[in-house]
């Protein structure tokens, strides 16, 4: 049975996926939003009425959350494929497994993929999560150039999160 870390092509598939149907909830709700904002049923009724503002506001924040989601899908077009070697340094593309401990975590074995959009996103293949860091992340940027066997560390809201790198896909 092969390791469902080695298919990037279907990681990719995975991850695209969950962006499109987020994009499609996120454009539908804008769609219904602004429509609103612009509907008889909210025109200010009095001078303190806000409702229609509010809801253009909502209605920016949506579109501004489509455009966002646009470029994910755009920048994933790019992702390189290719399997990096055991003795190749972290770049876009590669898919990294970690030890990871902090301040106040247990040391645990995770796996991040240097893509260069949808930062954050976890993606799930053959029951191996696998989470989308981009390099212009402060975790992405202390990722690169990193080889098995290097440690690195970042500083996130929770403290400082160490990590040693096991392994390069």
């Amino acid at each position: 049975m092969t390791d469902p870390l080695d298919d990037k092509p279907a990681l990719l598939t995975a991850l695209r996926a969950l962006i499109e149907e987020d994009l499609e909830t996120v454009e539908r709700r804008q769609a219904d939003t602004q429509a609103g904002a612009t509907h008889a049923e909210n025109r200010a009724e009095h001078a303190k009425d806000t409702r229609a503002t509010e809801e253009s506001y909502l209605a920016r924040g949506l579109a501004e959350r489509v455009a966002e989601l646009r470029r994910n899908v755009e920048a994933l077009a790019g992702v390189p494929l290719r399997r990096f070697h055991e003795d190749e340094a972290i770049a876009v593309g590669a898919l990294v497994t970690v030890a990871t401990g902090g301040d106040d975590d247990d040391d645990a074995t995770e796996h991040w993929w240097v893509v260069p959009g949808a930062a954050g996103i976890d993606v799930e293949v053959g029951g191996t999560s696998v989470r989308a860091v981009t390099p212009v992340s402060p975790l992405g940027q202390a990722l690169l150039g990193l080889e098995i066997g290097d440690e690195g560390s970042v500083r996130t809201p929770r403290g400082m999160r160490r990590f040693e790198v096991l392994g390069l896909r």
